[in-house]
């Protein structure tokens, strides 16, 4: 019976680690995310690193994505830029990679 506490442990200490790494590898994303649409709407250092927390917390609104592409796509709007939502949705995707490595380089 000790095998199976022990296996069934494991099992959920490696579920926690999973799921604590993909909310930081989530986390970085949305802020590099806040990072490039900050770029966009020509904002200095210090408001970009404002905007990109602003993006961070954005993520905690709803389950899923939507939350902050509805949110970079009002401000990016709003801020008179050209993009559209499939260009955040691009945006989105490249930057999930670029989190992912950072986030593994972190580890090495």
């Amino acid at each position: 019976m000790g095998n199976f506490d022990d296996r069934e442990k494991a099992f959920e200490n490696k579920f926690a680690r999973d799921q604590e790494m993909q909310f930081k590898i989530a986390a970085r994303r949305n802020r590099l995310l806040g990072a490039w649409a900050a770029q966009k709407m020509g904002l200095s250092p210090v408001e970009a690193e404002n905007y990109a927390k602003e993006v961070v917390r954005a993520d905690f609104e709803e389950a899923g994505d939507e939350d902050v592409i509805r949110k970079l796509l009002g401000d990016l709007t709003s801020a008179g830029c050209d993009v559209s939502e499939a260009d955040i949705r691009t945006a989105l995707e490249h930057k999930t990679v670029e989190a992912r490595r950072h986030f593994i380089e972190s580890m090495d």
